[in-house]
């Protein structure tokens, strides 16, 4: 007999049949019970507060192939560009001193920047500020791992992208699903606050995969989810595959709070892509974070001038102004994990 929504929704623990029925909801009823019971979770483990994460991206070269990603090496069309150490910093202090409290350092899987040179990076930037430092720079070494933790980082964000072996195969051809697994997990032993999720939507995903993925985010023990909405890309195998319905997404984010309970969950840039205010929608059935890049324009090597930090200022106001407008607030915390984690000796 098939369980109405409310009554999966009473569960303590969610089965995989129950989390495909949910991501299968249709009748918009039944959705605005699923949406309102996501709410509510956040409000409960999260409480009002929106975490504001600032972006550096600091490089867009990458020397791997993804399938659907536009940064994928082949991809000759992108205009890369990289910013050297001192830069980095520069930018992270300046962002402190406007009232930030979380930097997130982002780039392309990119060797130039070596152990030690991501090392200076973060231990630089703790010295000038009381920042939390999160990275997101791909699969590295388990030794790279330990050293950047040594070196002060706080998080480490790492996708899997898909929890279908198969489909991980097909979209990476340099790497398995049973290796980023792992090293996941040893970011977790590491004491690190692991971030992962998986793109929703991408070519041959089904339903059940993405209920795979949910599971998989569970029993990783992770701080942060984020779940990427799939856009293709010009230059790249899969720029002629449709983009993700928004609902799919929206139903993935509610069931994730449904399931994570006080795990961080993002509100991904890209849904702005697929919908007006596709942010703000996520942050009323489940999300608690955004992730806006204000250092986008300085990426290409234009340092922080007074005229370009008046403007990130007036963003923040306008993203600001937006999430109040929803009864809620930004946070001026920097927004660490509820969770308490043994490090590794």
């Amino acid at each position: 007999m098939r369980l109405t929504t409310k009554e999966i929704l009473s569960k303590s623990n969610l089965n995989r049949n129950d989390i495909i029925q949910l991501l299968t909801i249709k009748d918009q009823k039944e959705l605005e019970v699923l949406f309102n019971a996501a709410n509510m979770l956040r409000e409960e483990y999260c409480g009002n507060e929106i975490h504001i994460r600032s972006v550096i991206e600091f490089s867009n070269y990458c020397e791997e192939n993804c399938s659907y990603c536009e940064l994928r090496e082949d991809n000759f069309a992108v205009s890369r560009f990289r910013l050297d150490a001192d830069e980095i910093i520069d930018i992270a202090k300046k962002i402190s001193n406007m009232g930030f409290r979380t930097i997130y350092l982002q780039s392309g899987e990119d060797s130039y920047y070596d152990t030690d040179m991501i090392a200076y990076i973060i231990y630089s930037i703790k010295q000038n500020s009381d920042m939390r430092v999160i990275l997101d720079i791909g699969q590295r070494s388990l030794d790279e791992y330990r050293a950047w933790k040594i070196a002060g980082a706080d998080d480490y964000f790492l996708q899997f992208h898909t929890s279908n072996s198969a489909l991980y195969s097909l979209y990476h051809k340099k790497k398995n699903l049973f290796d980023k697994i792992n090293h996941l997990k040893y970011l977790n032993r590491l004491g690190y606050k692991v971030g992962t999720g998986s793109i929703i939507g991408i070519p041959h995903q089904t339903i059940e995969d993405i209920a795979d993925d949910l599971l998989l985010c569970l029993e990783l023990n992770i701080d942060m989810a984020a779940f990427t909405p799939f856009i293709p890309h010009p230059f790249t195998p899969f720029q002629n595959k449709p983009k993700v319905e928004i609902a799919l997404v929206y139903k993935t984010i509610a069931v994730a709070r449904i399931l994570l309970k006080q795990v961080s969950i993002a509100a991904c840039n890209a849904l702005d892509e697929l919908e007006f205010n596709g942010r703000e929608g996520a942050l009323k059935i489940g999300a608690n974070i955004i992730v806006p890049n204000f250092a986008k324009d300085i990426n290409k090597k234009i340092l922080l001038q007074p005229a370009k930090i008046k403007e990130m200022l007036e963003n923040t106001e306008t993203i600001t102004s937006r999430i109040e407008l929803m009864g809620l607030k930004i946070s001026t915390a920097k927004g660490n994990s509820l969770s308490l984690k043994p490090v590794l000796d």
